[in-house]
C-alpha cells in the first residue's frame, strides 16, 4: 500500500512539474533582448497569391524605413513564406514567436489566418492584417483587421449594385469551396435589392479551375457579373468569355480582383467587358498621400514590382501601430523595445479600442488633406471588435471598351 501511495504522490508531482514547465514556455519573453519593436507576419511569397504577400511585405519595410528613420523608437519586420497554405502556419507562428516577435500584421490571407489566429490568442499577441478577410479573423480580443471583413464586402458591393445597376440582369461567379468567395457572395445576395430578382449563380471548385466553358455559358446574358474571387481565376474567366460574354457587360469584385491587371499571360486591354472593384486604396492615384507612398513604392522597389490594395493596407497597418504606441506613450504607457508581446498586446488593445485614436492612412476614400480616417471604433465610439471603420471606393480597372 505505501508503494502505491508513494507511486500516486510521485506521479502527481511529476505532472505539476510538467504543468509549471509548459506555463513558463507559454509566459517566456522571447524578445527581452531586442533592441527594436519586432513586427511578424506570414504570407504567400511563392505560389499563386505572391503578388499579394510580396506586396505586403515590400509595404510593410517600406513604413518601416520610413519610421526608422526619424529617429526615436526603431521597428523590425520579419515576413516568413506560407504559401497561402494553412498548414504551414504553425511552423511559421512557431518561428516568429521564438524569434521575438512582439506584434504581428497576421496573415496575408485568410485561411491561414484562421489558424495564426489560434496561436496569437493563446500567446496574447495582437495583430492587425492587412487583407485576411475573413470575418472570424478577429474572434478574439487580440485582432483587428485593416482591411474590410467579408461581410463588409458583400454588403458594400450590394449598395454600388443598388445604387448603380438598377434594372441590370445580375450574374454571381464564385469559388463553392472557399470561405473567402462564399462568405461575401451570401452577403452580397442578403443585402442586394429584391428588384434584381434571383442573381443567375456559376460557380466551381479546386477540381473544375481550369476551365470555365460551362460557367460562361450561364453568365453570357448577365449585364453585371459579380466575382468574389481571385484575380487568377477571374482572369481565366474573362479571356474564356471573350466574345461570349455580352461585350458591354461589366465584371465586378472585391479586394480579389486587384492586380487582376497585372496577371501573366492576360492582356485585360483585349476584352471588351468592364471591369472593377470595391477597393479601399487605387493604385493609379495621382493624388494625395496615397500617391506619396505609391512613388516612394516605385522608387525603392521599381517600377514592375506588385503594386495593390494589399500592400498599401500593410503599409498602413505598421503606421497604425506605430502611431497606437505614440499614442500609448503621450498617454503615461511605457513602451520599451524588449516589450513582452502580452504587455504590448494589452496596451495596443486599449488604444485601438478607444474612441480617440483615429488613424489618418492610405486607405479608403480620402478627405481634403490627401489621408482617410480610419478607426476600430464605431460612429458611436463603441469598439467594432477588430473589424474597420473606413469609407471604400468602387475603383474601376477598366471602362467597357466601346
Amino acid at each position: 500500500m505505501k508503494r502505491k501511495v508513494l507511486s500516486l504522490i510521485l506521479v502527481v508531482v511529476l505532472c505539476l512539474g510538467m504543468v509549471a514547465t509548459l506555463a513558463s514556455c507559454g509566459t517566456k519573453n522571447y524578445a527581452k533582448n531586442n533592441d527594436k519593436i519586432k513586427i511578424g507576419l506570414s504570407g504567400p511569397l511563392t505560389g499563386p497569391a505572391a503578388m499579394y504577400g510580396i506586396a505586403v511585405k515590400n509595404s510593410a519595410e517600406l513604413a518601416v524605413a520610413e519610421i526608422n528613420a526619424k529617429g526615436g523608437m526603431q521597428f523590425e519586420v520579419v515576413m516568413l513564406d506560407d504559401k497561402h497554405d494553412a498548414n504551414n502556419i504553425a511552423t511559421n507562428y512557431a518561428s516568429l514567436f521564438e524569434d521575438g516577435m512582439q506584434v504581428s500584421l497576421g496573415t496575408v490571407t485568410t485561411k491561414p489566418g484562421l489558424e495564426f489566429k489560434e496561436y496569437a490568442n493563446e500567446d496574447s499577441v495582437f495583430f492587425l492584417t492587412p487583407s485576411a478577410t475573413g470575418d472570424a479573423i478577429p474572434e478574439y480580443a487580440n485582432g483587428y483587421q485593416m482591411c474590410f471583413a467579408d461581410s463588409d464586402q458583400g454588403t458594400a458591393s450590394a449598395k454600388v449594385f443598388n445604387a448603380q445597376y438598377a434594372g441590370k440582369k445580375v450574374g454571381v461567379f464564385f469559388k463553392a469551396d472557399d470561405d473567402y468567395s462564399v462568405g461575401i457572395k451570401n452577403n452580397f445576395v442578403a443585402a442586394l435589392d429584391k428588384s434584381f430578382g434571383t442573381p443567375v449563380m456559376a460557380s466551381f471548385d479546386d477540381s473544375t479551375a481550369t476551365s470555365f466553358t460551362q460557367q460562361v455559358s450561364t453568365l453570357k446574358d448577365c449585364d453585371v457579373i459579380f466575382m468574389p474571387i481571385y484575380y487568377d481565376p477571374a482572369a481565366l474567366f474573362m479571356k474564356q468569355g471573350n466574345g461570349i460574354v455580352k461585350a458591354d457587360a461589366i465584371y465586378y469584385g472585391c479586394d480579389g480582383l486587384d492586380g487582376i491587371d497585372a496577371v501573366e499571360g492576360f492582356d485585360i486591354k483585349a476584352i471588351t467587358q468592364g471591369v472593377s472593384y470595391l477597393s479601399h486604396f487605387n493604385s493609379n492615384t495621382t493624388e494625395g498621400a496615397a500617391k506619396t507612398y505609391i512613388d516612394a513604392y516605385k522608387a525603392k522597389y521599381g517600377a514592375d514590382a506588385p503594386l495593390n490594395q494589399f500592400g498599401a493596407a500593410a503599409y498602413d497597418c505598421v503606421y497604425a501601430i506605430y502611431d497606437a504606441i505614440n499614442f500609448a506613450i503621450a498617454n503615461g504607457e511605457e513602451v520599451p523595445t524588449n516589450i513582452a508581446p502580452a504587455d504590448l498586446c494589452e496596451i495596443l488593445k486599449s488604444v485601438f479600442d478607444n474612441k480617440d485614436f483615429k488613424f489618418r492612412g492610405i486607405t479608403g476614400a480620402p478627405e481634403a488633406d490627401g489621408k482617410s480616417t480610419i478607426t476600430w471604433t464605431d460612429v458611436n465610439g463603441k469598439a467594432t471588435n477588430g473589424h474597420v471603420n473606413k469609407t471604400p471606393v468602387s475603383y474601376t480597372v477598366k471602362e467597357v471598351t466601346k
